[in-house]
């Protein structure tokens, strides 16, 4: 996030000009204890918060701090929360899912849903795609991106059917250069005309396609863009947050208010817009948030 920060500040300079920062980005797993340790005065993150987080700041402080909520995650920079796809071959006559599917294709099953998937034809294919199994190419489940994609799935299950899923974490090529998970998933894709893969829209060329989702049944299939991305309609567009130290009765310092007022403006979303990677959220969402700030 440093760059889009950086301009922040850089902006909020131009009406505060005495304003100082002190920025340290160094990763959303230090982000919690900094706020609640009194060192920071925002946590950034760049997705959503775990239990160990919030516990922490709840058992440091007695209280919950306010979870804003910052940007959209990118439709397709690397390291920048970009929302997972879904991914078939060309030649793949799947074009769609719901989100129940898709928790049948990577789960066990859920009670009163749909049985688990683990054909072609458990999708509703027909004729030579009907009996062939699906081979499931994934985020390594523990990385934010795969921590984030099972709770969409689930939410707090892991009932996961391990045996057809390969699950790939980020490394390196042989010249030193990063071999990202998602690159790693789409190269296994290519390789198997009875595979399905979770990445990202940067790595996808001729020989794939994306699958539109959808929330649930009888809602409209989405495909992933900049706009389903923004407004949130994508079911796995993805989100990231400020959190700050707002006791109960109390309020955020001013200054604090002030920027993040900035940050929520006009101006401030065009930051992040012209930034080419996070995206801004909605000009209403950008309101609601400003609306639990005291």
């Amino acid at each position: 996030m440093s760059s889009v920060v950086l301009a922040w500040e850089e902006h909020f300079r131009r009406y505060h000009p005495d304003v100082q920062f002190v920025t340290q980005l160094m990763g959303t797993d230090t982000a919690m204890p900094g706020l609640y340790g009194g060192v920071a005065d925002l946590a950034l993150f760049g997705r959503e918060s775990n239990g160990a987080e919030s516990d922490g700041f709840l058992h440091s402080l007695q209280y919950k701090p306010l979870q804003l909520r910052l940007m959209a995650g990118s439709l397709d920079a690397p390291g920048k929360s970009y929302a997972p796809v879904l991914f078939v071959r060309k030649g793949n006559p799947l074009d769609r899912l719901t989100v129940a599917q898709a928790d049948a294709l990577f789960g066990c099953g859920q009670p009163g849903q749909s049985a688990p998937a683990r054909t072609w034809g458990d999708l509703g294919l027909g004729g030579e795609w009907k009996d062939k199994p699906i081979h499931l190419y994934a985020f390594d489940m523990e990385s934010g991106t795969g921590v984030f994609f099972l709770r969409k799935l689930q939410g707090e299950s892991k009932k996961m059917n391990w045996e057809i899923i390969r699950e790939f974490s980020d490394g390196r090529h042989a010249d030193g250069t990063a071999y990202e998970a998602g690159e790693q998933t789409m190269d296994a894709l290519k390789t198997d005309p009875y595979g399905l893969a979770v990445s990202g829209l940067q790595y996808a060329d001729g020989d794939v396609k994306p699958l539109a989702l959808a929330a649930a049944a009888g809602s409209p299939y989405v495909y992933a863009t900049q706009g389903t991305v923004i407004d949130g309609t994508y079911p796995l567009a993805r989100m990231t947050y400020a959190f700050v130290n707002q006791p109960p009765g109390g309020s955020v310092p001013p200054l604090i208010k002030e920027f993040l007022r900035f940050v929520y403006s006009d101006e401030g979303r065009k930051v992040v817009l012209d930034s080419q990677g996070f995206l801004p959220l909605t000009k209403d969402d950008a309101s609601q948030q400003l609306t639990s700030i005291r």
